[in-house]
């Protein structure tokens, strides 16, 4: 007696949809990755979570907040979390100490800052020869500081003298008495501050040429990247992903800023939004100069330490989505 196929495909069904669903379940591999800071410099981990690019590629992705560069790499070490974002210094210096660390790839590669000023000041002439704050000698607002000033075509130190003030409350009151004529800030900050008159005198993302620095970078461990290499491959692609919105999707990212930083002040949203836009890379490889003075500065004072720029890098997962058109395909071209 024959048996239809229809017969046979109603029997069938509830299997093959049991089948795809555990396949789905199986697909969701949980990961953990760090996030330094809310501020719109993280924002593409926050879009690649609230647009379901993770999901996409089968990942279960839990943000954990760790205020801490040091910390941040202590919890990478541990197991604690499997991705971290950080300068390529953090990690270099790590890595000089015995880690087995590797950066994948740097969304941003530039030390995304913007020079705030008194009102007052209304050129580099208006600055030269007054103080810029910084938090501290060999902080990142250091080399902000020098960098920016430079910009302007001023000497650091020699024009432009720079002071080391302490954490963001000392930074403010310094600037509110004029103990400081201004300071490098990470884009929009400076909105969140009440009855401070001021000017943005120079910013890092309208350089022409901009100062290579690896700032804010996914590294992993390298025995995780070797064992794990696909889950590497996809944590790239949502990061892609969530790159490539945030460029071209500015009020639904802006609106993703405002949830994870819980800052609703649009002045905020719009300029810090407009600096780190142009600032986040299509290809987010490594810029070789950048990292080896990075790895220059990390090993200063320990003689004898080694490490080149192959020791810390391993860009062959972001090499591979360039050369088989994924990122094309991303940005639709």
């Amino acid at each position: 007696m024959g048996i239809s196929r229809g017969f046979l495909l109603f029997c069938t069904l509830p299997f093959l949809l049991h089948a795809g669903s555990w396949d789905e379940a199986r697909a969701q591999e949980k990961i953990k990755i760090s996030y330094s800071s809310a501020d719109t410099t993280n924002a593409l981990y926050f879009v690649a979570q609230e647009q379901n690019f993770y999901k996409r590629h089968g990942l279960e992705v839990e943000l954990v907040f760790v205020p801490s560069t040091i910390t941040s790499v202590s919890s990478l070490l541990s197991g604690d979390v499997i991705f971290t974002n950080a300068t390529g210094g953090a990690i270099a210096s790590a890595v000089i100490g015995g880690a087995h660390l590797a950066i994948i790839a740097c969304h941003i590669n530039t030390l995304p800052y913007e020079l705030v000023v008194h009102e007052s000041i209304k050129s580099a002439e208006n600055l030269k020869g007054k103080s810029i704050g910084i938090s501290r000698v060999g902080s990142a607002s250091d080399m902000a500081a020098h960098f920016l000033v430079r910009g302007l075509g001023l000497e650091p130190v020699k024009d432009v003298p720079i002071t080391d003030v302490g954490d963001a409350v000392k930074m403010a009151a310094a600037f509110r008495t004029g103990k400081i004529a201004g300071f490098p800030s990470p884009p929009g900050i400076i909105n969140l501050a009440k009855d401070m008159p001021y000017r943005i005198l120079i910013s890092a993302a309208n350089f022409q040429k901009r100062f290579d620095f690896p700032y804010a970078c996914v590294s992993t461990t390298r025995t995780f990247l070797a064992g794990q290499r696909d889950t590497v491959k996809r944590v790239a692609m949502a990061l892609i992903e969530a790159t490539q919105f945030f460029k071209t999707r500015r009020e639904e990212s802006k609106k993703i800023i405002a949830k994870y930083s819980k800052q609703n002040n649009e002045a905020y949203l719009e300029s810090s939004y407009s600096a780190v836009a142009k600032l986040y890379e299509r290809v987010p490889l490594v810029p070789r100069s950048g990292l080896e003075f990075q790895i220059k500065e990390a090993l200063a004072g320990k003689p004898g330490a080694r490490l080149r720029f192959e020791d810390l890098v391993d860009e062959n997962v972001v090499r591979e989505l360039e050369k088989n058109g994924f990122i094309d395909r991303v940005y639709g071209q």
